[in-house]
């Protein structure tokens, strides 16, 4: 099993720039998408951006994809999240997950996706 680990969250300032990290232990050829989502208090979990672990291609939500960028790293085992000009709209809690469905990598259900992180936390300041 898959077992996400986010890490790099924290308190920035509006315009400000964060890099989270989701550590994929236990990953196989069977978890071949990767996705970020967050989840702000009283709202549903939005999905942000998804890559593949195979051919690294990514899909982004259009309320992101100007701004964050999605990236991994297949011999560490590691996928990344690069935010930058951070809003206080941005302010979540941010999880890494993984889903076992290898086609179609634009993966915006998370419904889609079996293992979950903890979340990190990003709180960001106007």
């Amino acid at each position: 099993q898959v077992r996400p680990v986010e890490s790099g969250g924290g308190l920035v300032q509006a315009g400000g720039s964060l890099r989270l990290s989701c550590a994929a232990s236990g990953r196989t050829f069977s978890t071949n998408i990767m996705g970020w989502f967050r989840q702000a208090p009283g709202k549903e979990r939005e999905f942000l951006a998804a890559i593949s672990w195979s051919i690294g291609s990514t899909y982004y939500a259009d309320s992101v994809k100007d701004r964050f960028t999605i990236s991994r790293d297949n011999a560490k085992n590691m996928v990344y999240l690069q935010m930058n000009s951070l809003e206080a709209e941005d302010t979540a809690l941010y999880y890494c997950a993984a889903s076992q469905i290898t086609t179609n990598y634009a993966r915006t259900n998370p419904a889609d996706y079996s293992f979950w992180g903890q979340g990190t936390q990003v709180t960001v300041s106007s």
